[in-house]
């Protein structure tokens, strides 16, 4: 009668790109992820860090940072410099450490407004594909209790939609304030 998948599929959707998000926020912790956004110039054109080096996890503070082309380290550093995460950068002969900061209790802070502004943007996301199913549905003329039932079911997946996200951020906030 009326069909649910686009709306289930857009909250999918918003809830990758919240944990996306999210494994971009550095809890003072290392993880390769951290360095996703990274852009460096490599043979004329800007690659993804990932596609010009390798990052392991050194301590739990530190990345080391492996080019396949030791030619490479200048550029690699020059892209870290200018993705300003701050991070201590070290060269050595074989690489590049990023050391991460511990964080004060104003970042953690600061780091919890900014993963909560991001759950916001999600639940914007799922409330307009909301939005969007029930215009749907009000087009295809259908009976007034068809209709409730429809914006009933619809409801339901929102609710557990937005408490699949709201376990994100709670998960997210118990890292930064751990």
């Amino acid at each position: 009668m009326y069909d649910l998948n686009p709306f289930k599929q857009e909250a999918k959707q918003a809830q990758e790109w919240l944990a996306k998000e999210y494994s971009q926020i550095h809890t003072g912790r290392a993880a390769p992820a951290l360095l996703d956004g990274v852009n460096v110039e490599a043979y004329g054109s800007f690659q993804p860090l990932k596609n010009v080096a390798t990052t392991t996890i050194e301590d739990p503070k530190t990345l080391r940072i492996s080019p396949w082309d030791k030619g490479q380290i200048k550029d690699i550093e020059r892209a870290l410099y200018a993705a300003d995460l701050n991070f201590s950068i070290v060269v050595d002969d074989s690489g590049i450490r990023v050391i991460i900061p511990a964080l004060t209790t104003e970042t953690r802070q600061k780091l919890a407004k900014s993963a909560k502004e991001r759950l916001e943007d999600a639940r914007i996301t799922i409330r307009k594909a909301r939005e969007s199913a029930l215009d749907d549905f009000k087009k295809l003329s259908l009976p007034e209790d068809a209709l409730r039932n429809a914006k009933e079911d619809i409801q339901k997946l929102v609710d557990t939609a937005n408490n699949d996200l709201e376990a994100l951020y709670k998960k997210k906030e118990g890292e930064i304030f751990n």
